[in-house]
């Protein structure tokens, strides 16, 4: 008897300014749509009280995420606030070559670099706030940005803005439940070509 072979997932990327409500999007596109589930990175920080290994993050000692580094064992990684923190290439595979499909919160360099990886079976979507005035104003509503850190998170999002074009779907999120609607049908569409 020929066995069956399981389909391989598919990989959709969120990439978004700080502010824009990518990360509520997700939640709610999550619970929408089943056979997604969403990407657990890695980090060389502490594990905090209640954290799980492999639920919150993967938890990897300094050595063994710069080992992971140079050979080239991350779609991608950064460094900040004294950590490492990075989507690990292996355990993507895994989950993919389970048939699920994964869900990615990511910069934009690290959205373009996993599409390099993933060509045919990614993609990436970015989500816009409707303008800048906007984004300043939900930044402004958290109460937890002083200035200088609303400054460069504001520079950072017209950075960010300036890749919009490279992705495969760009998104304004000027209404939530419009703006998960719109996602949940781009991505039901795309999981469902072969």
């Amino acid at each position: 008897m020929v066995e069956e072979r399981k389909r391989q997932g598919k990989l959709i990327v969120f990439s978004a300014p700080s502010g824009t409500g990518k990360s509520t999007i997700a939640k709610l596109v999550l619970q929408r749509i089943p056979n997604i589930v969403f990407s657990v990175s890695a980090t060389t920080r502490e594990k905090r009280k209640g954290e799980a290994e492999g639920i919150n993050y993967y938890f990897l000692s300094r050595e063994e995420f710069e080992e992971g580094i140079r050979t080239g064992g991350f779609i991608e990684h950064e460094y900040f606030f004294g950590n490492h923190y990075g989507t690990l290439l292996d355990k993507t595979h895994e989950v993919i070559d389970s048939g699920l499909h994964i869900l990615l919160d990511l910069d934009v360099k690290g959205a373009l670099n996993l599409k390099k990886l993933f060509p045919y079976n990614s993609l990436l979507l970015f989500i816009e706030p409707p303008s800048m005035d906007v984004l300043k104003q939900r930044l402004q509503g958290r109460e937890s940005e002083d200035e200088e850190s609303l400054k460069a998170r504001l520079e950072r999002a017209r950075l960010e803005l300036g890749y919009a074009d490279r992705f495969d779907k760009i998104v304004v999120n000027d209404n939530l439940d419009q703006t998960v609607d719109t996602v949940t049908a781009i991505i039901t569409e795309f999981l469902s070509n072969t």
